[in-house]
């Protein structure tokens, strides 16, 4: 897996991390109004959510179980 956790803490829902992901990993929580992960498994390592995220909330870990797909070539 990539993207590991969201610190619900850090997380204020700004929905940063839904905008950036070209992978549409994240959604936001209707009832917490935070970031969830919702498709874990479809994340590239693109690390955009990471860099982007303003309060440092994503946990990112570097390694896939699954080889990584591309559709380009």
């Amino acid at each position: 897996m990539a993207v590991e956790n969201i610190d619900q803490e850090r997380c204020t829902g700004c929905g940063t991390c839904v905008m950036v992901c070209p992978m549409d990993v994240f959604r936001l929580d209707k009832v917490s109004k935070k970031a969830i992960i919702r498709y874990a498994e479809d994340c590239m390592l693109c690390a955009w959510c990471l860099v982007e995220c303003p309060k440092d909330a994503i946990t990112v870990t570097w390694g896939k179980k699954s080889p990584l797909l591309v559709s380009w070539g």
